[in-house]
């Protein structure tokens, strides 16, 4: 049971940086999070209500939920890029996305709101990461949970990963529900 719940809520496993990251790899990471707008549309286009407001997994999120997270969380990652370019390794501001995920808009307001914004800032996204130099990505910001130290290069890996994460958990609904 335990691992039927990890494999529910980690469907593609936890995120791990490899020690070394290809030009292949920093370029398919980058390409997955300019096609999670169109990819994620695409597979919610046709929800009901009741659909939307089923969670992926019991105690789990709603997809109404994960999709206004995902918008919630790739503004603040966003954020955290233009942060770490333009200022010496910045101590960000963590958010309690559990919260905000009980937050009325994340719990009731329509989807396009979350997915057009996904959208335009994957477009800004994108644009900004193909930009980037060799020593950009090497640039860092802290995260004030452990003091930890993440660059440009393991943050586009990291939302690469978050992207397919959240995705592979509405695919997954869906097929388990037949829809």
């Amino acid at each position: 049971m335990e691992d039927n719940i990890k494999q529910l809520q980690y469907p593609i496993g936890h995120f791990k940086f490899p020690e070394t990251v290809s030009e292949e790899v920093l370029e398919e990471w980058i390409s997955q999070l300019e096609n999670l707008p169109t990819d994620l549309i695409e597979l919610v286009k046709d929800f009901s209500e009741e659909q939307l407001d089923t969670p992926y997994r019991k105690h789990g999120w709603t997809v109404r939920q994960l999709i206004h997270h995902i918008a919630d969380s790739h503004h603040h990652s966003y954020t955290r890029f233009k942060w770490a370019l333009t200022e010496d390794k910045p101590l960000i501001k963590a958010y309690e996305e559990k919260d905000w995920s009980q937050l009325s808009d994340a719990k009731t307001a329509p989807i396009h709101l979350s997915l057009y914004y996904v959208s335009a800032l994957h477009a800004k996204l994108v644009y900004l990461l193909k930009g980037l130099s060799p020593d950009d990505l090497k640039k860092s910001y802290l995260h004030p949970e452990g003091n930890v130290e993440v660059t440009i290069l393991e943050n586009i890996g990291k939302y690469a990963w978050h992207s397919k994460h959240h995705y592979t958990h509405i695919k997954r609904l869906i097929q388990r529900e037949g829809w």
